[in-house]
């Protein structure tokens, strides 16, 4: 129980620091520009990450890590930018909420993750705390509730298919394939697009400093963890500290008055992530998909590694002279 506690800790990071992404972007990155926000977030990031990490994917691994930065990643990111500029913090972070029923319906036939109904229940209390705060919302647009909307349906997908794609990969090399593609496929798109890259000016530079390292490098690696160890019905209820970061942020530095009604949803949110944590007994069937995520054949030996790039230890080759 105690390593469940610490792996729900450690997940918790991912979505305290996209809920607090929302605020950053909104308030201090050009408006104007998704794809070049996108992609100076993703590639960053990733090249942090392979600086601490040089393995390289191999094989299948080099298209599947394509695809994956292309969901996790490119389209992803910019629907999220577009959504923190058209919306309000507290509502932009809290229409991700759904995220844990969408996650939870498409592992289902991915990864053959039943979902328990301890899962389902905290997922429904959650959205219902999600809907009292989202009812408070002001200055909702439909483009924005659209982009956020399809950026759960499109990072779900890619989340739950990097849990299909196992694989005993390395976590951060893993990430940083991901973000790395993601942020190349990028670029081009923005210089055809968008023309001239915005101006960084001290601000937006510490701006993006954070969403990068922070909100990407750090989190992603939180997260993937998570997805490592625990169910995808767990690590979906977590990402509702999405919302909640984003409306406490709005509420403390945006001057957004937190009603009782809000104060409400904000309880019914963290009873719903209580809710859905994993039992000591889920965790002893450890080779059962219903309750790790491990699709592949079950072994006492083998690890649920979710980060589904699989990699290229230079270190376990042969030495080669010179």
């Amino acid at each position: 129980m105690e390593a469940n506690a610490r792996w729900v800790a450690l997940t918790a990071v991912a979505p305290v620091a996209w809920g607090a992404n929302y605020y950053v972007t909104r308030e201090f990155l050009p408006a104007d520009h998704p794809l070049y926000g996108a992609a100076l977030r993703a590639l960053p990031a990733g090249l942090a990450l392979l600086a601490l990490r040089r393995r390289r994917p191999y094989g299948v691994w080099w298209w599947r890590s394509a695809v994956l930065g292309l969901l996790n990643v490119s389209v992803f990111f910019v629907l999220v930018y577009a959504a923190s500029q058209l919306l309000p913090t507290s509502v932009a972070s809290t229409v991700m909420a759904v995220s844990p029923l969408t996650m939870m319906f498409i592992a289902w036939p991915l990864v053959s993750e039943r979902p328990r109904t301890a899962h389902l229940s905290g997922a429904v209390i959650g959205l219902v705390g999600v809907c009292l705060m989202l009812l408070m919302g002001a200055g909702a647009s439909v483009p924005g509730i659209l982009a956020s909307a399809t950026a759960v349906l499109v990072s779900s997908f890619g989340h739950v298919l990097t849990k299909r794609w196992n694989g005993n990969a390395d976590l951060l090399a893993s990430t940083a394939w991901q973000l790395t593609a993601g942020g190349l496929f990028l670029l081009p798109v923005a210089a055809a697009v968008e023309g001239t890259p915005p101006a960084l000016t001290p601000p937006v530079c510490v701006a993006f400093c954070y969403v990068a390292l922070v909100a990407t490098a750090l989190a992603f690696t939180a997260w993937f963890t998570g997805l490592r160890h625990l169910p995808a019905g767990t690590v979906g209820l977590i990402g509702l500290l999405n919302p909640v970061t984003g409306v406490l942020l709005g509420t403390a530095l945006a001057g957004e008055a937190l009603t009782v009604q809000q104060i409400c949803g904000l309880a019914m949110v963290l009873a719903g992530v209580a809710l859905g944590r994993p039992t000591r007994a889920g965790r002893r069937t450890g080779g059962r998909a219903s309750h790790d995520g491990n699709v592949s054949s079950p072994g006492p030996d083998q690890k649920p590694a979710l980060a589904a790039t699989h990699v290229r230890d230079p270190s376990a080759e042969q030495p080669r002279s010179g």
